[in-house]
């Protein structure tokens, strides 16, 4: 049973990771996808190949979600392309970890800048074509780091916690129009940038995890796929955690 027939998703940042995953899982159930990337020309080729192949319309777009501009226009050019936005899921973001006696005012602003002024952005950008359909599912990508913080992630927290309350707010705002925002708070999960860690980090965090195993970006996708249908329509403003019980 394919769950998200005929629905249209934009997903920022898929071209690898937690996005590829979640743009991958939303073709297998018949959405057609309109993904961002911003650098990773050939990686998005091959999604954008692969996403076609399992039957659905998919179309990579080289966008800045930290430009609002340029958000303004993807979205736009994606509404003219498909049709219509039903499922609007802020994934693309970046770090650049330091402790705070180190890190550098450029390091904080571009931080802030492409994780949490972009789901402003986009947010803001696809909300005319949600209102004027009295639908839609913004899922915002947040982190444990936000909930709980980290030493050496101030930017990195500071920009993920910003997302819950952006998102709950837009919860507030657009819930009496049936649109819906919620939040994912991933924990440690296997993508290209954590299989630059040594083993025995990874071994430690392994530990500390309830569940005894790293997250996959599969794990994060089903959740995304859970909060972009209708069996969660009664559901928003929620921060749902994808963390192997790390937070508990």
């Amino acid at each position: 049973m394919k769950l998200l027939e005929g629905k249209v998703a934009i997903i920022t940042g898929a071209s690898r990771g937690i996005g590829r995953g979640i743009a991958t899982v939303f073709a297998q159930h018949g959405a057609h996808v309109a993904f961002t990337y911003s650098s990773s020309v050939e990686a998005a080729q091959v999604l954008e190949k692969e996403l076609n192949a399992l039957g659905t319309k998919a179309k990579g777009y080289k966008s800045n979600a930290a430009s609002f501009e340029e958000s303004q226009k993807l979205v736009d050019q994606v509404v003219e392309d498909f049709g219509t936005v039903d499922v609007l899921i802020n994934n693309a973001g970046i770090t650049k970890d330091n402790l705070l006696m180190r890190i550098t005012e450029e390091d904080f602003d571009k931080v802030i800048e492409v994780n949490l002024k972009s789901v402003f952005n986009m947010t803001k950008a696809v909300q005319r074509t949600m209102l004027k359909q009295r639908k839609g599912s913004i899922i915002n990508m947040s982190s444990v780091v936000g909930v709980k913080g980290n030493a050496g992630q101030s930017n990195y927290a500071a920009s993920k916690a910003g997302i819950i309350g952006f998102s709950k707010s837009i919860a507030l705002e657009l819930g009496s129009r049936n649109i819906r925002s919620n939040v994912i708070a991933p924990g440690f999960i296997e993508t290209e940038m954590t299989a630059k860690l040594p083993e025995d980090v990874i071994k430690e965090w392994r530990q500390g995890i309830p569940l005894k195993r790293v997250g996959t970006a599969e794990d994060v996708a089903n959740v995304c796929l859970f909060l972009a249908t209708d069996l969660s329509a009664y559901v928003t403003g929620q921060v749902i955690h994808v963390d192997g019980g790390m937070l508990t």
